[in-house]
């Protein structure tokens, strides 16, 4: 593949590099994150690897520390690939590396350690900006563009490369930018992926209008979000039919003149009621569909499958969202779809907890510590939901604790867009913050996380707050 058909050129020779070394391994350990954009980088990487003949395992980890890179070691595969983690615990890895462990090859978008090594596939290292322009699975998607046979492309991993990127919440301006648009273009040249400017709620596929309204709360519209009663009565009163033998219709059920009528009664409702022009904005934006997938389900909307899969994994069950992934449309898909039954009361109970305890505030940020009340592995989605509720601040990062054992803490930090053009950098903040206390940590400016002793949390939001101080005031 040469370079100018590379969907993102600035990575095209050291994703070649990567794939060299991969395919000269006699058998390759892929490593992942257990987040949906974790679960799409390792689905779209060990395609990749099995199309290329490269005999592979897959592993699925929480975070990468010490012991789990040990563990990693002990498996005693020549190459290990890392996808959606490996750049922030460079200097870890690079012990092994020295020792002749393993050879590390690494596909990540996280913020690089100083360290470096040889096979490093990351858009930070190119000017991209990986928070915003190019996800873990999009960088595991260029990767497989580079392990490209004779027999064929990678194009139609597009498709999991885009869940994986608005799973990692890149789309937050209502469309995928940067680097993500060549992944688009090569999903819609595909046939996998279709895009079309759309009404920009989650749940169209599944959701009961009703439903899609009320839960609707980005842009939160007085009398409709919020209120089930609301809601119905704002769709009664347009002139579409709501409902079909007897049973409320989803969005996905309207036709384009219903879609076009629904969308200008909420922008009319929100106009009236007061909400700022530039929230009013928001409603709309980019939809990505996976036109292979079934309509009406879960799979067949980006969102909806990446929430599908933070229930998996997240579970402790990430077998079941590679799967998923994979195209398992059976047993794989009826236990995630259980998964995320729980997954959605989890977070209604959790988000729920932080309105009814608050947060405490610091003079820089905010936060609250939920102990063992909302489990670790989801306490970041919690602490992102609340960041945009009125429970919270969003002048301030709010900083998540959970507990992780009886000795660790988990810490989950979650910023703005406004925030970070101020100066704001959550990975700088849990990095430095948690290493004060003898964790660690990293992540996105945007969003990051870090392990902490349990005895440290007071001594970390010290260091946390005057970081975030001093960025903020530079």
């Amino acid at each position: 593949m040469a370079a100018a058909d590379h969907p993102v050129p600035d990575l095209g020779g050291r994703a070649r590099d990567c794939a060299d070394r991969l395919r000269a391994a006699d058998r390759v350990l892929l490593a992942s994150h257990i987040d949906a954009d974790g679960l799409t980088s390792a689905a779209i990487a060990s395609t990749a690897l099995e199309r290329a003949d490269i005999d592979h395992e897959v592993v699925f980890e929480k975070q990468l520390d010490a012991e789990s890179v040990a563990g990693i070691a002990a498996r005693e595969f020549d190459v290990v690939l890392f996808t959606d983690f490996g750049s922030g615990q460079l200097d870890i890895i690079a012990d092994h590396e020295a020792r002749g462990d393993f050879v590390p090859v690494i596909a990540d978008h996280h913020q690089p350690a100083e360290s470096d090594t040889e096979f490093h596939l990351n858009p930070l290292l190119e000017g991209i900006d990986g928070a915003s322009e190019l996800s873990g699975a999009g960088a595991s998607y260029v990767l497989a563009r580079a392990l490209e046979g004779p027999d064929g492309d990678n194009r139609d991993l597009a498709a999991l490369a885009v869940v994986g990127a608005v799973g990692d919440m890149q789309n937050g301006s209502g469309e995928l930018v940067g680097a993500n648009e060549g992944i688009v273009a090569d999903g819609v040249d595909a046939g996998v992926l279709e895009t079309r400017t759309d009404l920009d709620l989650y749940g169209r596929q599944t959701r009961p209008l009703p439903k899609l309204l009320e839960y609707a709360s980005d842009v939160r519209i007085p009398g409709i979000s919020n209120d089930e009663a609301g809601a119905i009565s704002f769709l009664r009163e347009l002139d579409i039919d709501v409902k079909s033998d007897g049973e409320w219709r989803r969005w996905v059920d309207l036709d384009g003149d219903e879609r076009r009528t629904l969308a200008s009664g909420l922008m009319r409702r929100a106009v009236a009621s007061g909400v700022p022009s530039d929230r009013i904005e928001t409603l709309v934006g980019t939809s990505y569909t996976l036109v292979e997938e079934e309509p009406g389900t879960e799979l067949r909307d980006v969102s909806e499958f990446s929430t599908l899969l933070n229930a998996t994994a997240r579970y402790e069950r990430a077998d079941v969202g590679l799967a998923v992934c994979l195209g398992d449309r059976d047993a794989a898909l009826a236990e995630a779809r259980s998964l995320l039954r729980t997954h959605r009361r989890n977070l209604s109970k959790g988000l729920q907890w932080v309105k009814n305890e608050g947060v405490t505030d610091e003079e820089h940020l905010q936060w609250f510590d939920a102990g063992s009340r909302i489990r670790e592995t989801i306490v970041g989605i919690v602490a992102g939901m609340a960041a945009g509720s009125p429970a919270v601040d969003r002048s301030k990062p709010v900083i998540a604790f959970a507990e992780k054992n009886a000795t660790e803490l988990k810490v989950s930090s979650r910023g703005t867009g406004r925030l970070v053009r101020q100066g704001l950098d959550l990975s700088v903040v849990m990095r430095e913050a948690s290493r004060s206390v003898d964790g660690d940590g990293g992540g996105h400016d945007v969003a990051a996380g870090a392990t902490i002793p349990a005895d440290g949390r007071d001594a970390f939001l010290d260091a946390a707050d005057a970081l975030v101080g001093e960025q903020l005031s530079s």
